[in-house]
């Protein structure tokens, strides 16, 4: 179990805890500043990535010692976990509401909107969350192509979230200053910053799942259309035995790969069972 259930969750999935998406935590001044300096600030992310890209040129002791800080600030303020589609239609099982909006990380590596991004509330008509994005008068969120914010039912969310799925996505939940969970983004290697420091530059802010992916051989077909899908490069593939195989070392959990596989030939396993990635968050 990861150590945010040890912290948050007492011992529980700490992402399944109501109290975490509660808008009485929105009353905490920091944190309301913190995310209204997140969304009004997405112009100064590039500067962000800039230096992660930088980092790859430093001598390794001089990056691991800078990752560590910076993953040790990210679990403290806002760091993202992967988790499987049937646990988001449980978080989404106590929301009230659900607030769509534009997605930051496309906003910066596309130049234009993608509604990747639920923020999840406990209140009506979007609760406290809604008001206080719709408080910011910043084209980001209420540009000529955002339409402002879009206050969804729970059920057309969900709706929203398996299409994510199908595109090949993969499910996360966020915290603003942990454990105030804001909502669910839906990530992929090439848009996804945050996805890209962790993967590709190794500086961690996005965290694994609860789970692990395996494949059934008895029953896989070797159509490799969960090669596809797989945003972590856990997929392998065999031309001895025309089946594929998971590196469990590398799977996130994210059950993308399960999703599009036509033969229910991949499942997934409880990760603290799984000998060789019980211990990789």
């Amino acid at each position: 179990m990861c150590d945010f259930c040890v912290k948050h969750g007492e011992g529980q999935k700490w992402y399944l805890q109501a109290k975490h998406y509660s808008d009485d935590l929105l009353s905490d001044v920091r944190r309301r500043r913190l995310i209204e300096d997140f969304f009004t600030n997405a112009d100064a992310v590039p500067r962000d990535v800039q230096r992660v890209s930088d980092l790859d040129k430093a001598p390794r002791f001089i990056k691991n010692m800078i990752s560590r800080l910076v993953t040790r600030r990210m679990k403290k303020v806002h760091f993202g976990q992967v988790v499987p589609i049937e646990e988001i239609e449980r978080i989404l099982g106590f929301a009230n509401s659900v607030v769509r909006i534009a997605c930051i990380c496309r906003h910066v590596t596309l130049g234009r909107e993608k509604r990747y991004c639920y923020g999840i509330s406990l209140g009506p008509n979007g609760g406290k969350i809604a008001e206080l994005l719709g408080g910011l008068d910043k084209s980001f969120l209420n540009g000529p192509d955002a339409g402002g914010l879009e206050i969804l039912s729970t059920a057309d969310a969900m709706v929203a979230l398996h299409n994510h799925e199908t595109e090949g996505l993969c499910h996360t939940i966020w915290t603003f200053n942990t454990p105030f969970v804001g909502g669910v983004c839906n990530c992929d290697r090439s848009d996804c910053l945050a996805m890209r420091f962790t993967v590709t530059h190794s500086v961690q802010v996005m965290f694994r799942a609860e789970y692990v992916a395996a494949v059934n051989p008895e029953v896989c077909v070797g159509c490799r259309e969960c090669m596809r899908v797989c945003q972590f490069g856990a997929l392998t593939y065999s031309a001895s035995t025309k089946k594929a195989a998971i590196d469990q070392r590398w799977c996130y959990g994210c059950g993308v790969c399960r999703s599009a596989c036509k033969r229910s030939a991949i499942r997934l396993d409880e990760r603290a069972k799984v000998p060789v990635a019980a211990n990789l968050w």
